[in-house]
């Protein structure tokens, strides 16, 4: 993510922000605006710098970011994400600003469906990026290469801003920001853009994560975060 793209992302932020004030603050709106986290480095399972050029076009990967329970997938698309205007649950828009990368292919979304807070496990995974069409026939895609919910089928297109293209899911997947560094080929996650469900997340499932996590449930992503594909991260990826 360039400076200029941030910049912009940042003004739309601002204008949902106003607009919200006007109209009466909700945590939905509040969320439309970029929030800066911790910048993090994403790593390879050896601890050595993720380079997006270690990407498989098309491959799930997993990361955790903001926190140390809420997963995010990052996916080379093999195309240009091209910046896109959306809108949260209550109708606030922001401007997310596209893939990074080379072919600005490169993009990162919370792995936390925005209807029922699903998502992947060590365990189990009924959520994940599938390569061409929905397979289950009772439940036909709108488009091809979309990330798709086994759940709800609730379907998000990822190379625009994972916008809800089918199923009770009311609004896109929380973006999370990305920058690339052309010269060394590294990521580093920033921030999230979009309607975050982190709080909500945390509170459905607090007691399953206590029991995995102990008191560190919440704790923030600080310096470093490990890439995984999901194969490796998740024993049964579930597809439907």
């Amino acid at each position: 993510m360039d400076r200029r793209d941030f910049v912009q992302a940042c003004a739309v932020g601002a204008t949902a922000t106003s607009l919200a004030s006007a109209l009466g603050t909700s945590a939905w709106a509040a969320n439309a605006q970029p929030k800066a986290y911790a910048r993090t480095l994403l790593v390879d399972e050896q601890g050595q710098p993720f380079k997006a050029g270690q990407l498989r076009p098309q491959v799930n990967y997993v990361f955790h970011y903001p926190f140390e329970a809420t997963p995010v997938f990052l996916l080379d698309l093999g195309k240009a994400a091209l910046p896109a205007t959306l809108n949260t649950k209550d109708k606030q828009a922001y401007e997310w600003p596209g893939g990074v990368g080379v072919k600005r292919s490169v993009v990162a979304f919370s792995a936390i469906c925005a209807h029922q807070l699903v998502y992947p496990t060590k365990d189990l995974s009924f959520i994940s990026f599938r390569k061409g069409p929905a397979v289950n026939p009772q439940t036909p895609s709108q488009g091809s290469d979309l990330i798709h919910c086994c759940a709800d089928h609730s379907q998000y297109d990822p190379a625009r801003g994972a916008q809800v293209l089918r199923g009770p899911a009311e609004q896109p997947l929380c973006a999370v920001l990305l920058e690339h560094d052309a010269k060394s080929d590294q990521l580093t996650a920033t921030g999230t853009l979009g309607g975050e469900l982190f709080d909500a997340f945390f509170k459905k499932y607090e007691m399953k994560l206590s029991l995995e996590m102990g008191s560190g449930v919440k704790q923030a992503v600080a310096g470093r975060s490990t890439v995984r594909e999901l194969e490796r991260f998740c024993r049964n990826p579930v597809r439907c």
